[in-house]
């Protein structure tokens, strides 16, 4: 199967676009805070043109929809709202956790991934993932949690993976559990969102875009669709 899907990722310090199309994947990222609004439609113009794509002969969009910076979830969310209403294409949402644990595991082999980014205000966005026939697959759910209230007990009799911001900025992190640190894998990158987005294709889960919302894991926070879209 040859999908041919257009990657956005905004939500962290990282901007990040990526095209997939069959076996070719073209990717660029920059760590850029505070420019994403500047950087991200050059960059999916970039990558349409090295993949020789128009908006309207890919199959689907999909975005990093959160847990991440409230700015940055909402600027990729409006970016991949605008880019699909105005090409008429379905859109398939990545937890930017499940992004982070399946590089690792592309990329290190790794089983059981523990993925963590620094939520601000003493707290952190967490997600346990586990390597399932090549795919980052959730364990539980992802949470916002302050790091002392994290459950050890749950994760002491497996190996872990953590990628992340969270553990350079709460150090005491490193105490849960049987846990290897891996310092190469800060932010979600929109090329390890490629396996995710094309097993979600071929599930049939792309939905249209008034369907589609961000996920900030905080309860208090909500998102506005374009007016006129209720």
């Amino acid at each position: 199967m040859s999908e041919k899907i257009l990657i956005i990722d905004t939500s962290t310090e990282a901007c990040s676009v990526a095209i997939t199309h069959g076996e070719a994947l073209y990717h660029q990222q920059d760590v850029t805070p505070r420019s994403h609004t500047k950087m991200v439609l050059p960059m999916v113009d970039a990558m349409l043109s090295k993949a020789n794509l128009t908006l309207k002969e890919l199959d689907a969009i999909a975005w990093g929809r959160g847990p991440g910076s409230f700015t940055g979830v909402r600027i990729g969310t409006g970016i991949m709202q605008g880019l699909a209403l105005g090409a008429n294409k379905p859109v398939i949402g990545i937890s930017t956790l499940a992004t982070m644990a399946q590089q690792a595991m592309d990329e290190h082999g790794a089983k059981d991934v523990i993925a963590a980014i620094d939520a601000r205000m003493s707290e952190v966005y967490w997600g346990v993932f586990k390597n399932i026939d090549g795919i980052a697959t959730l364990v539980g759910q992802e949470m916002v949690v302050k790091p002392e209230a994290i459950d050890n007990a749950a994760l002491e009799d497996t190996q872990y993976m953590a990628v992340g911001t969270a553990w350079s900025a709460y150090p005491a992190l490193k105490d849960i559990a049987n846990i290897e640190v891996n310092t190469d894998i800060l932010y979600p990158s929109s090329h390890a969102m490629a396996p995710l987005a094309k097993a979600q294709f071929r599930l049939g889960n792309a939905v249209d875009v008034d369907d589609a919302s961000p996920v900030y894991v905080r309860d208090t926070v909500t998102w506005q669709k374009l007016p006129g879209r209720n």
